[in-house]
């Protein structure tokens, strides 16, 4: 996603996917296809993508630096920079009634609704 949460790049996998490689095969699936991600100079991930393996790969195929934005372990609430992007984008797809939960049998149902909740978050704002 970019600094307006919208997204460069979607990819819908089956659940036996760990993220790490889904982030993984979706970088390379779209760095083959295209190259509206090889002007990414970084990519911001939270917690769960901590591990040297992980920015070597995104490195190797990308050629973009990966940071990791981590929660604030304390028990209080703070806006952590950077952070809220994300968030806020997923709050714009929870309020999309068909991506609350998914309900969906095949991955190109979930990707076309994904696609259509941020196709509507673009036409309202504009």
């Amino acid at each position: 996603m970019d600094i307006l949460g919208l997204p460069h790049a979607i990819m819908i996998t089956t659940a036996d996917v760990t993220d790490r490689n889904g982030a993984i095969d979706m970088v390379d699936y779209y760095c083959d296809i295209t190259d509206n991600l090889s002007l990414i100079k970084k990519v911001l991930v939270d917690g769960g993508y901590t591990g040297q393996n992980f920015a070597d790969e995104i490195k190797r195929i990308s050629k973009a630096e990966v940071e990791v934005v981590k929660r604030n372990e304390l028990h209080t609430f703070s806006v952590i920079p950077k952070r809220w992007i994300v968030e806020r984008s997923f709050g714009w797809i929870d309020k999309c009634r068909r991506l609350w939960k998914n309900c969906e049998r095949l991955l190109h149902n979930s990707f076309q609704m994904f696609s259509l909740a941020f196709i509507r978050i673009i036409l309202k704002r504009y």
